[in-house]
This record gives C-alpha cells, sequence and structure tokens, in this order.
C-alpha cells in the first residue's frame, strides 16, 4: 500500500484521536442492563454487535458464533420493541447494553462499539458484525475461530478480511417464510458471483469493492452508490484501534492493507449478508421513515421504495449457495494453508 506524507500521516492520527474521544464520550449513551462478564482465555473471541428490533435473527445469530468458537457477545441494543433486549438478559455467554440515542449520529453506532472494544477487547481477538452477518472462511465447519485467530497469531496477521455476499430466494422477497431460530440460508440461497469491482481510496488506503445483486437490482443506473461490500470484520484489537466506516475501513491506516479483495491470495472469508428475508419488506417502510441509515438518508428514499414492492432478485446466471467451499473455489475468499 503506497505510504502517504507525513502531514497526511498526522491529519490520520489527529482523526482516530477524534474518533476514540467521540467514544469516550458516547459512553454516557450507554446503559448497562446485563454484564456477564468473566476471565476470557488469551485466545477468546469477542463478538461486538450493534442491533435492533431483530429477535427473530437471534437465536440463529448467537448459536451460528457458539458453535463456530465465540467466547462472549457484547451486544448493544438500541431502542428495540420486539423483546431482544430481553431475549439477550436470558443468554448466559451475553452482555447487554441499552441505548436510545441516535444511530446515525453515533456514526451508525460505531462510537458505541468502539468504547466497549476499548474498555473490553484490549488485546483480544474482537469480531464485528451485524446480526444478519454470517461469517464463514475456508474449512469453517471442521476450523472454528479459536483455530482462525491461531493461525493468523501463527503469521503475524492482524486482522482477517472479508467480502459481504448478499444472498436472496428465488421469488419475491415477501413469499418466503422464515422461522426464528431457523438458518437463513435456508431460505436465501442464492447469489451472484459477479461481477465484483476493487480499487484503494486516500488517503486511508481502504479497499472499495462494489458490485453483485444489490448494485445489479437497485442501483444499476448510479452504481457508485451501490453499497460496499469490503469489510474487516475480525480484528486483534488495541485500544489505540477505531473503525472509520462501519468496518470497511480502519485506523491505524496500515490495517487497511489486511485484505485485498476477493481473487487475491490474502487470508480472507465471506460474510453471508442475509439482510432479504421476508421481514426486509415491512422493516424497509420502518427505516424509510426512520431516517437513521446512510449518511444523505433521503438519497436513498427509492431505495426503501423499491425494497417495499418485495422485488425478485434471482436472475438467471443466479448461482445456488451449497457452502463454504464453494466460495472458495469461485475465489470469492482464499484457501488456507492450515498446519494440523
Amino acid at each position: 500500500m503506497p505510504r502517504v506524507s507525513w502531514r497526511a500521516a498526522y491529519r490520520l492520527r489527529l482523526k482516530r484521536k477524534r474518533l476514540l474521544w467521540r467514544a469516550f464520550r458516547a459512553r454516557h449513551q450507554l446503559h448497562p442492563v446485563q454484564l456477564r462478564l468473566r476471565t476470557f482465555a488469551p485466545d477468546a473471541v469477542i463478538v461486538v454487535t450493534v442491533l435492533r428490533n431483530e429477535r427473530s435473527r437471534l437465536p440463529y445469530f448467537l448459536d451460528y458464533y457458539r458453535k463456530l468458537g465465540a467466547a462472549h457477545f457484547l451486544m448493544i441494543d438500541n431502542g428495540s420493541a420486539d423483546g431482544s433486549a430481553a431475549y439477550l438478559q436470558t443468554q448466559q455467554d451475553v452482555s447487554v447494553w441499552q441505548c436510545t440515542a441516535g444511530y446515525r449520529a453515533a456514526r451508525f453506532g460505531l462510537d458505541w462499539s468502539t468504547w466497549l472494544q476499548r474498555k473490553y477487547c484490549h488485546d483480544r481477538w474482537s469480531l464485528t458484525v451485524d446480526v444478519d452477518e454470517l461469517l464463514v472462511f475456508d474449512s469453517c465447519a471442521q476450523k472454528g475461530l479459536p483455530d482462525l485467530t491461531r493461525w493468523l497469531d501463527q503469521q503475524g496477521i492482524q486482522g482477517f478480511g472479508a467480502m459481504m455476499l448478499d444472498l436472496y430466494p428465488k421469488g419475491r422477497l415477501s413469499h418466503q417464510i422464515y422461522q426464528p431460530g431457523q438458518d437463513p440460508t435456508e431460505v436465501l440461497d442464492w447469489f451472484d458471483t459477479g461481477p465484483y469491482r476493487a480499487e484503494r481510496q486516500a488517503p486511508l488506503g481502504n479497499l472499495w469493492l462494489q458490485g453483485g445483486a444489490r448494485e445489479r437490482v437497485f442501483f444499476a443506473d448510479r452504481p457508485e452508490r451501490s453499497p460496499t461490500l469490503n469489510k474487516i470484520p475480525l480484528v486483534k484489537w488495541d485500544r489505540a484501534y477505531a473503525y472509520v466506516n462501519s468496518t470497511h475501513s480502519i485506523l491505524p491506516r496500515d490495517l487497511n492493507a489486511i485484505y485485498d479483495g476477493p481473487g487475491t491470495s490474502q487470508p480472507s472469508g465471506v460474510l453471508l449478508h442475509t439482510k432479504f428475508l421476508p421481514e426486509i419488506v415491512s422493516k424497509s417502510e420502518t427505516e424509510k421513515a426512520r431516517q437513521q441509515h446512510f449518511h444523505t438518508p433521503s438519497d436513498f428514499d427509492g431505495y426503501y421504495v423499491q425494497l417495499m414492492a418485495a422485488p425478485d432478485l434471482w436472475q438467471p446466471q443466479s448461482q445456488k449457495y451449497t457452502g463454504p467451499s464453494q466460495l472458495v473455489d469461485l475465489g470469492l475468499m482464499s484457501r488456507i494453508a492450515w498446519r494440523d
């Protein structure tokens, strides 16, 4: 990754300090309702999540990451009205904070999650994901998160990048049935194999990966506005780190070199994005009214209107999802040189 001038480096350092200061101030917006923190093993992986009204997804989400080896969950409930917070309080490996402050004003929740990472995840592996994101990687049916982070430690790699891959059903979005606790990939079992394009952005040096199903369906006439698909969700955290834009970019800037996108040899996985369950239709109406997503929410009103119409995202070129090994074979994530 190209180096930046000392002036640019200094500005980025100031930016990181400002982000950390924002997180410090935002700590007062978080109200602990259940803290089940304990002494964790050195290789413990801590999952950090901000959520709102995700009661139907939570059972599978928690079970999935437990089976993958997550040690604990730090969950921030941003004003749920569907019982999400009450459900989380029944879970023995979950610590819960409630927050009713504005999601967008808190950098889309990053001010809150950064504070928890700073306080509880220093010198530990932290996995920051949304409730609709399921991380997969090479051989994850046999290897868990502790195996992956142990391998990354052995390689001297501080993080693990992933492409966000939109999964969708065949047929209109409102015509599917999803039961709480069900594996969402049983309902959302199709995806776009491409095209995807990526470039590096200055001055952070972060990747900008776009393309796929959402661009094809919702942003064909303005592809520059289509969602960013690259993330660095898994990081050996340091209290001096800060995500800049979701988990798409991070400071210090050298950490952004961890991920080069699909089709490269760098260790990487895929975040299966299960956004398009049937509830997306009603949720889109709610989120359009709330105006809490995107930097300029009104620019995306048309996107929500299209979702509210429950479109069919499937096309003849769609690929049926069969498992992580398929994504390795397609080059959407890398093969890992495990050492048994």
